[in-house]
């Protein structure tokens, strides 16, 4: 039994590897959360040179504000959240982008200490293996944006009519603030919180820049 379980070890870790090191050079083709989506899949993978600064800027804002700063966790942020969550408030997650796109790319969509733990490995892997530039293109080519559509080229295509290259900061920012829950979250027209949090993406934007938030993208 130990035997077995030894080898199986070894052969998730030279499989991930393996994974990890192809994914660095090519498109990710598919991932779990795609197939299992009973809408279809509409996607288009899009080189990071053709996606508009904005909206790197706009999920950075939005989502992790010290994705140039950490190695793949926001220790700051995990910790905040399970106090949240020890106290009864809304469930939060502390996940950066680079937990993200470890789990969108190799994982499956839903919580639990074992996906946890797999997402970990591979955040590792990939903050060591791909960079953040590499990071960030995969999430912005994988992360879902609305019913069956996967990454911004698809998204801006969907309810802007047009390239994920010519985004205006407020379009990306609405796009960001849909992205934890792309299927409820409206991107054209939304209203109240949802409109108000979408401004206030757009508005951080700014400092985003101003502070080279995004440098290690771009370097």
């Amino acid at each position: 039994m130990i035997r077995f379980l030894f080898k199986a070890l070894i052969g998730f870790l030279g499989l991930s590897l393996a994974l990890v090191l192809v994914f660095k050079f090519i498109p990710v083709p598919v991932t779990a959360t795609m197939l299992m989506d009973s809408n279809g899949i509409t996607k288009d993978w899009t080189a990071l040179s053709n996606i508009d600064r904005t909206m790197v800027r706009a999920v950075i804002a939005a989502e992790d504000g010290k994705f140039c700063s950490h190695e793949g966790f926001d220790h700051e942020a995990i910790e905040d959240a399970l106090e949240n969550n020890r106290q009864g408030g809304r469930i939060r997650g502390g996940s950066t982008i680079s937990q993200q796109t470890a789990k969108n790319v190799f994982l499956w969509q839903g919580g639990g200490y074992v996906r946890k733990g797999f997402e970990a490995w591979f955040t590792v892997l990939i903050e060591q293996i791909w960079g953040k530039r590499r990071i960030m293109e995969v999430y912005l080519n994988v992360a879902e944006t609305g019913l069956g559509t996967y990454g911004m080229e698809a998204g801006a295509q969907r309810y802007f009519g047009k390239s994920a290259a010519s985004l205006t900061p407020l379009e990306a920012a609405r796009m960001a603030a849909a992205l934890p829950q792309p299927k409820q979250r409206a991107v054209r027209n939304p209203s109240g919180w949802l409109a108000r949090h979408g401004n206030t993406i757009s508005a951080r934007i700014g400092s985003v820049a101003r502070d080279g938030l995004d440098s290690c993208v771009y370097r």
